[in-house]
């Protein structure tokens, strides 16, 4: 069944416009996609690619602080002068 993006817009309390973005970004990017010999991604694996995008993100400011406290603590270690 063929609906309009105005139809479906409505069925799902959103702004028409919005939608009418998100379906020509979406076939797009499926065009994309088959440009290059690619399918594009299901919605399942583009919301686990999302996930890994923001976990890959977390884990690297882990990391930039890590970095920063290993080096803090580093120093702290080096014998101040004068002692010994």
């Amino acid at each position: 069944m063929d609906r309009t993006i105005a139809e479906v817009a409505r069925e799902l309390g959103i702004d028409p416009g919005m939608l009418r973005v998100w379906v020509k970004d979406e076939r797009r990017r499926v065009v994309a996609a088959e440009v290059v010999g690619d399918t594009p991604l299901e919605p399942a694996e583009r919301a686990e690619l999302l996930r890994l995008r923001r976990q890959v993100g977390e884990l690297e400011k882990d990391n930039a602080f890590l970095v920063k406290a290993s080096a803090y603590f580093a120093a702290m270690q080096k014998p101040s002068r004068g002692s010994s």
